[in-house]
């Protein structure tokens, strides 16, 4: 059975609110087991066992999360070369931009060679009806791609 990992950083109730989209997105593709890791505690192993990611961080001072810039160091040589064309999806929330974290993210995904499915998806301000379906229909995308 495919597995997606989704790891993330969830200190707010408006990331809450969109990790439960995610959680419920991921659970509308049958077959595909999900594995749901807070960024500080992920590591290698987890990576490793997975067919695909989805990264859930918010934007912080105009970066990502501590938290997923600790996982992306953590991971980074241990699973270089064995995770290419690893398939992935990237939600970044923040409350009035996101670019930053969008800028910092890229470069690190395409040095270690994974397969973006879709568009990175950039919210901002409280998440809505709107916002939570767009999680759940990128973790649905990410899932059918594994």
């Amino acid at each position: 059975m495919p597995r997606l990992l989704v790891v993330h950083h969830t200190p707010s109730p408006a990331m809450q609110s969109l990790l439960d989209a995610v959680r419920e997105g991921a659970g509308l593709v049958e077959g595909v087991e999900l594995v749901t890791r807070p960024a500080l505690s992920a590591g290698a192993a987890d990576l490793l066992a997975a067919d695909g990611v989805l990264l859930g961080t918010p934007a912080n001072i105009g970066y990502m999360s501590g938290a997923l810039k600790h996982f992306f160091d953590t991971v980074y040589y241990p699973c270089l070369h064995a995770t290419v064309g690893l398939p992935y999806g990237l939600y970044v929330h923040g409350n009035d931009d996101t670019a930053g974290a969008l800028a910092a993210i890229e470069p690190i995904t395409s040095a270690l060679r994974w397969k973006r499915v879709t568009a990175p998806l950039s919210l901002t301000g409280a998440p809505g009806v709107a916002d939570r379906e767009a999680c759940r229909e990128l973790a649905a995308t990410v899932a059918v791609n594994l």
